[in-house]
């Protein structure tokens, strides 16, 4: 799997496609959460998401990671651009189906439009190795698509995943065919689903998972 090639159009594709509604599911919870010293944003590609973070959390350490460097270099062209300090951001170029190497304790991390990228037995390996890197009572911020159980939302949804799937894994190589929800995997590494918010007939969902640690 590789996004580089999509990397130099990936930002004005998603505006062209979904304007900001994608960009709303990504920053939902930030203005709740609690101000994290230490962030992994995991799979970050072009940078939207790191943008608002940086401004809300402007002493915070952060982590950048994915496995794509155009994607990664887009994201500081990003940070670049909004006049905003790289001085406490670390871009680094991670697979997290190997062993990151990365340094844990963040009390904060983050999956954007990440996780739907792995077929059930990746997903399971991905969410262990970047749990890893998690402090015991850290939040995890997950945006991403959705099924919803029934009706036309569900006939609407399972179309508009299947043209983006097949296009994703002609253009990337994308190993998953079909969406894998994380929830049980997240719920195995010690996560409670603290809230969560839908929207585009439940195509969408903005999701606030934490660890509460041993009490």
């Amino acid at each position: 799997m590789s996004f580089d090639r999509l990397a130099p159009h990936y930002g004005w594709m998603e505006c062209l496609l979904a304007g900001g509604k994608l960009q709303r599911m990504r920053t939902r919870w930030l203005p709740e959460l609690p101000i994290p010293r230490r962030a992994l944003l995991a799979g970050e590609g072009h940078g939207r998401f790191l943008i608002e973070l940086c401004r809300v959390a402007p002493e915070a350490e952060i982590v950048c990671a994915d496995s794509s460097s155009g994607m990664l270099s887009a994201a500081r062209r990003r940070l670049e651009r909004h006049g905003l300090s790289s001085a406490r951001v670390r871009f680094e170029r991670q697979d997290f189906l190997r062993s990151s190497g990365i340094a844990g304790h963040f009390d904060l991390v983050a999956t954007h439009f990440f996780l739907d990228c792995f077929p059930p037995a990746q997903l399971a390996a991905v969410i262990q190795e970047i749990a890893r890197a998690a402090a015991e009572k850290a939040h995890w911020l997950v945006a991403d698509f959705r099924t919803p159980p029934r009706g036309p939302a569900r006939l609407r949804a399972r179309s508009i995943l299947a043209l983006m799937y097949g296009f994703f894994r002609c253009a990337t190589r994308l190993p998953a065919r079909t969406l894998t929800p994380p929830d049980p995997f997240l719920a195995a590494e010690g996560f409670q689903l603290r809230s969560r918010q839908t929207s585009e007939w439940g195509l969408l969902h903005a999701d606030w998972w934490w660890r509460p640690g041993r009490s």
